[in-house]
């Protein structure tokens, strides 16, 4: 067995982010495979030809200035889909396509998701956030087992707990922290999936995103832990460690989330 880093990253533009992916990527902290959301870019415009300078192989679904997501390895998965593709939520197929990709490595089963926002509890787009939720865990059920090694990486866009916000209280009717949109992950975690990022990292202050919009939010830790790696009991059990890669929001025009990165041995 050997280790394999993995990262999940909200990199808000893909483009905008490449001097910070070159840091990482060059580092001896460098994973190897990166799951992106929010690429924001069409794939005719996806910078493949950057990652694959330096050793990676792409696959990639993206949309014009929103959406967007992809998987950076080491090597290409032996399979791959995008989108829910249930035949639900008609009108939805091509942003769906651009936030939902699964992936196969060997034994290793991996869904990346950019789940949507929300915007405000009284806009149709909440409402669909939670359908969204539901409809991932049916996802999970045809193409997995609890006994399965499978992680769900990605931002999405749900603070579970008290601690994996600050100021939980003035935050209850906001579309990441409302009981409605944590009881929709929850009800899709009893399929079988365990929160391995709060089985090494369990304190609180452990964020992955600090709003641009609050002054030294970073600094002065004001955030919320929106980017997930869940998993079955048999991935956790592989797991080592878990980190959150302060140091990229911490550069120079970063995205407003930063990676996690988790260790297995496979």
């Amino acid at each position: 067995m050997s280790d394999i880093r993995i990262a999940t990253f909200n990199v808000n533009s893909v483009k905008s982010r490449l001097p910070v992916l070159d840091v990482w990527l060059a580092s001896g902290g460098a994973p190897d495979i990166l799951c992106l959301q929010e690429t924001k870019c069409r794939d005719e415009e996806f910078p493949a030809a950057f990652f694959e300078e330096r050793g990676y192989k792409c696959v990639f679904k993206g949309m014009k200035s929103y959406n967007g997501v992809a998987v950076i390895s080491r090597k290409m998965p032996d399979e791959f889909e995008f989108g829910i593709r249930d035949g639900e939520e008609a009108g939805h197929e091509e942003s769906e396509n651009a936030r939902v990709l699964f992936a196969r490595f060997g034994k290793l089963s991996l869904l990346n998701t950019y789940v949507p926002q929300g915007k405000e509890i009284d806009n149709p787009d909440y409402p669909y956030k939670l359908r969204f939720i539901g409809r991932i865990r049916k996802l999970i059920e045809r193409k997995c087992s609890p006994e399965d090694i499978l992680l769900w990486v990605g931002d999405l866009n749900v603070a579970p707990t008290d601690i994996d916000v600050t100021n939980p209280k003035n935050k209850k009717n906001h579309v990441c922290f409302h009981e409605d949109v944590k009881k929709a992950l929850a009800d899709a975690m009893e399929w079988g999936l365990v929160d391995i990022f709060r089985q090494h990292l369990p304190s609180d202050g452990e964020y992955t995103f600090w709003d641009y919009r609050i002054k030294n939010s970073l600094e002065r830790n004001i955030g919320w832990r929106i980017d997930h790696i869940l998993g079955t009991k048999a991935a956790a059990e592989k797991c080592s460690g878990v980190a959150v890669e302060r140091q990229l929001r911490a550069m120079e025009k970063p995205s407003d989330h930063t990676a996690v990165t988790a260790t297995f041995s496979f």
